[in-house]
C-alpha cells in the first residue's frame, strides 16, 4: 500500500526544485572602496530634494514657509539654479546691500530675477558711485529691482542723479525720487526740464516745486499734454481759481493723482449725501477739494481689498461718516473684519454701517463676547455682521452680555453705563410734582355737602 501511494505521488506532484544561494562574504572582507557609499555621488539630486533645499534657504531668510510652495511653483527657473549662488545672492542683499529681511522678501517676490549673482556682483561695485543718494534700504531695493527689469547699468543712474541736481531738487528730494519713483531713469533730461517749466509757468516757486515732488515722486511720470494741462483746465472750469488751487497742491501734492472726471463725481456724491449737518461740515471743513479727494482716497481703500468702486461709492454713499474716518483706521477695520471675524469683505455692502462706528469701543468688545459664546456653546445660530453691528447698545447688552455675567468685563465700561442707566437723573421727578394745597376746614365743609346732595 505504501508503495502504491509513493508511485501516485511520483505521477501526480510536480518537482519542486530547491534554488541555490551564493555564499555570503563577511563584512570585514569588502574592500574599502566598496564601504564607502556616498548618496550624493551615487544618485543625482533630485527636483523635490532641491525644491526642499531652496524652501529651507529661502525660510531662513524670512520667507514665510505658507508662500514658498506657489513661490517656486511659479518661478521654475529656480529650480535649474545653483543653490549655492542663490545664497550667496541672499547674502549678498543681507550683508553688503544691507537690506532687512522684509525688504529681501518684497524685492524677490517683485523680482526674483534679481538674485542674479553676476547682477548683484555687478551692482555691489556700482552702488558705490551713488555715494549718498544709495544709503537709504528702500532706495537700493527700488533700483535693483528697475535695474534688474528693463536692464539698466549703474552708470545710467549716476547720471540720472547729477540730472536731478541740475533740476534745483534737494539731495532729500533725489532720496525720495529715487525710492518712490526709480523710474525717472528712462526719461530724457528734455523731458524733465519741460515738466519743472510747466510748474514755474503756472506761478510755482521752486521751493514749491521741491516740495512737491518730496511728497509726492510719482508726478514727475505724469507727462503734461496727457495728464497735468486737462487737470489743471478742469480744476478751473470747476469755479476754482488759479490760486486756490496752487495752495491745495502745495498743501497736498497728491491731489494731482486724480483722474479727470473723478473729482467732480466725488463732489455730486457728497452733495447728494443725506446725513447729520455736522458730519457734512467735517466732511467740507477744509474746502470742496480736500473732501472730494478724501472720498477718492476711501474708494481706491475700498478698492484695494477687492470692492469695484461701484459698490465702494455705494457704501460711502449709505455710511458717510467713513469719509471723516483716516484711511489708517479704514484698513485696521477691514483687516479686521477679514482676519479675526472671518467675514468677507462683501459684507461692507450689506452693513455698511461697519466702517461707521468705533473700532475700539464697539467693534472689538462685541466680537470678544460673541467669540467667547460660541466657545462654551451659548449661541444656538450663527451671527452675520448686522446681528453684530446693527443692535444698539442697549439690545446687545440685554440679548448676550447680561444672560452671562463673566461677559461684562468683554464688553467693557459700557456694559456698567447700560445696567445703570436709568430714565431721569436722580431726583429730577421731584422737581416736575405738583405743589399739595393746604387743607382748610372750610374746605372739607364744603365737600361733605356735596356729597350728602349725592346721596
Amino acid at each position: 500500500m505504501r508503495n502504491h501511494l509513493r508511485k501516485l505521488n511520483s505521477l501526480f506532484l510536480p518537482q519542486i526544485s530547491i534554488p541555490k544561494f551564493p555564499k555570503f562574504v563577511p563584512f570585514s572582507n569588502i574592500p574599502n572602496s566598496q564601504k564607502s557609499f556616498n548618496l550624493s555621488n551615487s544618485l543625482p539630486q533630485t527636483q523635490y530634494r532641491k525644491q526642499i533645499s531652496l524652501a529651507n534657504l529661502l525660510q531662513r531668510y524670512g520667507f514665510p514657509s505658507s508662500d514658498l510652495h506657489s513661490f517656486l511653483t511659479k518661478n521654475k527657473f529656480l529650480l535649474t539654479s545653483n543653490v549655492s549662488e542663490i545664497e550667496q545672492s541672499l547674502g549678498i542683499l543681507l550683508l553688503s546691500f544691507k537690506l532687512q529681511q522684509n525688504l529681501i522678501v518684497s524685492l524677490v517676490n517683485g523680482c526674483p530675477s534679481v538674485l542674479d549673482l553676476g547682477f548683484l556682483k555687478k551692482w555691489e561695485m556700482g552702488i558705490e558711485s551713488l555715494g549718498q543718494f544709495a544709503t537709504s534700504p528702500r532706495v537700493i531695493r527700488s533700483i535693483l529691482e528697475i535695474s534688474r527689469r528693463f536692464r539698466i547699468d549703474p552708470d545710467r543712474f549716476s547720471s540720472c542723479v547729477q540730472i536731478l541736481k541740475g533740476l534745483g531738487f534737494s539731495d532729500g528730494t533725489i532720496i525720495r525720487v529715487l525710492e518712490g519713483f526709480p523710474e525717472v531713469v528712462m526719461i530724457n533730461e528734455g523731458e524733465l526740464w519741460k515738466r519743472i517749466d510747466f510748474w514755474i509757468m503756472i506761478g510755482f516757486e521752486k521751493s514749491d516745486i521741491d516740495r512737491i515732488y518730496h511728497s509726492f515722486p510719482g508726478v514727475l511720470g505724469f507727462r503734461i499734454e496727457n495728464r497735468l494741462k486737462p487737470l489743471m483746465n478742469e480744476f478751473l472750469d470747476m469755479g476754482f481759481g488759479r490760486r486756490c488751487v496752487k495752495e491745495e497742491i502745495i498743501k497736498e501734492p497728491r491731489i494731482l493723482s486724480l483722474e479727470l472726471g473723478e473729482l467732480r463725481r466725488c463732489l455730486e456724491l457728497l452733495r447728494k449725501l443725506r446725513c447729520r449737518e455736522s458730519i457734512k461740515e467735517k466732511i467740507f471743513s477744509e474746502g470742496e477739494i480736500k473732501a472730494g479727494f478724501a472720498v477718492k482716497m476711501r474708494i481706491d481703500c475700498l478698492c484695494r481689498y477687492g470692492l469695484i468702486r461701484r459698490d465702494a461709492l455705494n457704501i460711502l454713499k449709505r455710511e458717510p461718516r467713513s469719509i471723516i474716518y483716516d484711511i489708517e483706521d479704514i484698513e485696521s477695520k477691514i483687516e479686521f473684519l477679514l482676519d479675526r471675524m472671518k467675514f468677507d469683505v462683501e459684507c461692507l455692502m450689506e452693513v455698511p454701517e461697519y466702517l461707521g462706528v468705533n473700532f475700539d469701543k464697539q467693534i472689538v468688545p462685541r466680537h470678544n463676547v460673541i467669540e467667547y459664546l460660541r466657545s462654551i456653546g451659548g449661541l444656538g445660530f450663527e451671527l452675520g455682521l448686522r446681528d453684530i453691528i446693527k443692535p444698539t447698545r442697549v439690545r446687545f447688552y440685554n440679548l448676550y452680555v447680561k444672560p452671562y455675567p463673566e461677559c461684562e468685563k468683554m464688553y467693557g465700561r459700557f456694559s456698567e453705563y447700560v445696567e445703570q442707566k436709568s430714565r431721569h437723573p436722580v431726583g429730577l421727578w421731584q422737581q416736575f410734582k405738583p405743589p399739595k394745597c393746604p387743607e382748610l376746614k372750610q374746605d372739607l365743609k364744603n365737600v361733605k355737602s356735596f356729597m350728602k346732595l349725592l346721596v
